[in-house]
């Protein structure tokens, strides 16, 4: 229950996002900066259930590698734009660290999870970019 509890209390999208705001490049430009690999981009606006704007997806080798990029786009996202994450999953782990910034939620992955969960199979209606490393 209470999974479902926060998915009722979480705050409510602001206005629209792209892949121009300042927030979607700012994650992007960290990841590349700690060398996150396979970085994909789900857009899930005209998804009527989808719980972001986007989904960033991507890849780390190992656990030291996850935690040094979702630490670098928290970073960057509050120094370029004085965000701070609603939420963030999966420090103790470090196999799948998930940021939420409510329009942008950011999904860090060692490989084989990534592999094994298929999240972009799972939301396959929203247009898929591949972003260059």
């Amino acid at each position: 229950m209470a999974a479902l509890q926060v998915l009722t209390a979480r705050p409510k999208r602001a206005a629209r996002l792209t892949r121009n705001s300042k927030l979607f490049k700012t994650i992007i430009s960290a990841i590349r900066q700690k060398k996150g690999e396979n970085i994909v981009s789900l857009d899930l606006r005209k998804i009527q259930e989808a719980v972001a704007d986007f989904f960033i997806v991507c890849e780390a080798s190992s656990n030291v590698q996850v935690r040094a990029v979702a630490d670098a786009i928290e970073t960057e996202v509050k120094k370029h734009t004085g965000e701070l994450p609603y939420h963030h999953e999966g420090y103790q782990a470090l196999q799948w660290v998930l940021i939420d910034y409510v329009n942008i939620v950011v999904h860090i992955f060692q490989p084989e999870t990534r592999k094994f969960y298929k999240l972009e199979e799972m939301w396959n209606d929203g247009d898929h970019i591949q972003h260059e490393a």
